[in-house]
């Protein structure tokens, strides 16, 4: 279990939260990432600024943790074609189920919403499973 690292997925998991909950305490808006680049590229009056920001803080904020020695994911080896057929499959996945993980199990399930609850559910779901079936086949 050597990629089992529960103190970084602590905190990675706690600046979430709190960067969720200051965006809603001192906006209003919500920090649902397939919400917010979507609101880029369909943009309306007064909202393209705070998420230009907030894409860019979450871009650049690999620069802060790197000296802490976080790396980003070896992408190396692996086909960009796959990896973008992949974004765009995640991308209408999001747009079908009405938003991405981070808005359904950070902000859904906050404001106790009972969508969210239930998307929740069925993504937790298909990752065990699939971690299920891929330990049976060796880890492939």
């Amino acid at each position: 279990m050597e990629n089992f690292t529960p103190w970084s997925a602590l905190a990675g998991g706690a600046l979430l939260g709190l960067s969720a909950a200051l965006l809603m305490l001192f906006s209003g808006k919500t920090a649902g990432i397939s919400g917010i680049i979507g609101g880029l590229l369909n943009p309306q009056k007064h909202e393209s600024s705070w998420r230009a920001a907030f894409l860019t803080g979450m871009i650049a904020s690999f620069l802060i943790v790197a000296p802490f020695g976080f790396e980003l994911p070896d992408t190396a080896g692996h086909s960009i074609v796959i990896v973008s057929f992949a974004g765009l499959l995640v991308g209408f996945g999001s747009r079908l189920g009405n938003g991405c993980t981070s808005g359904h199990g950070i902000i859904g399930l906050g404001r106790f919403s009972k969508r969210s609850l239930f998307a929740t559910i069925t993504f937790m779901g298909a990752a065990f499973t699939v971690v299920f079936i891929r330990s049976l086949l060796g880890g492939l």
